[in-house]
């Protein structure tokens, strides 16, 4: 039997979401059928205020509330540092792990021909211009230990080759993978602390 129409549409809506099924989307609709109607409303206006009071971050295409993230703000950042990253979470987890110095890219995801996700969808090409006669002098490769985060990390190290060759990029410009701490098929969103900081300390140049 089907659940009431209107809380039907909030189980469907919660259903949509990326790694909720249909038995935990009907537990949420249901919990918040006892929720005070203001909180409700609070919930209702911190979700249609989202989109509107966040912003890609021009440099780094992190989330802020401006034109800049936070990061990219901080004048205290070393620059010379780049850390590459899938998606904004990725770059949370590092950030919790502390001890990092730079600055981040975010791709935006990873190469995946099966879903029609190719260079164009992503934010390589911004990455290489960050390069292009830029202070850089470590470009560190830390997508997800997968298939796709393995072929974008080759993706962006041969085009940096071609660059090289053609003295766009700079031959001292170091290329690391982040290494040791992360396993096979892990999530970098999902790792903890300890384990993204040795994953950052064993990385090796490509």
């Amino acid at each position: 039997m089907r659940s009431l129409k209107p809380v039907q549409k909030v189980i469907d809506a919660f259903e949509s979401l990326p790694g909720i099924g249909p038995k935990s989307a009907a537990r949420l609709a249901y919990y918040l059928l006892h929720v005070p109607q203001e909180r409700l409303e609070k919930f209702a206006a911190s979700l249609s205020r989202l989109r509107l009071d966040t912003k890609e971050c021009r440099v780094c295409f992190n989330i802020g509330e401006s034109e800049l993230c936070p990061v990219c703000e901080d004048a205290h950042r070393d620059r010379s540092i780049i850390c590459v990253v899938e998606q904004p979470l990725d770059l949370l987890a590092f950030e919790r792990a502390d001890g990092y110095p730079g600055v981040y890219h975010v791709l935006g995801g990873a190469l995946s021909p099966l879903t029609n996700i190719g260079p164009d969808e992503l934010h390589i090409s911004e990455l290489l211009d960050r390069l292009k006669g830029s202070e850089v002098k470590e470009l560190i490769l830390a997508t997800n230990p997968s298939m796709e985060g393995e072929a974008t990390a080759m993706y962006i190290t041969h085009q940096i080759s071609g660059m090289r060759e053609r003295g766009v990029a700079s031959a001292d410009l170091k290329v690391t993978r982040i290494g040791r701490g992360l396993p096979t098929g892990a999530e970098v969103e999902y790792a903890d602390s300890l384990t993204l900081s040795r994953a950052l300390e064993g990385r090796r140049e490509i």
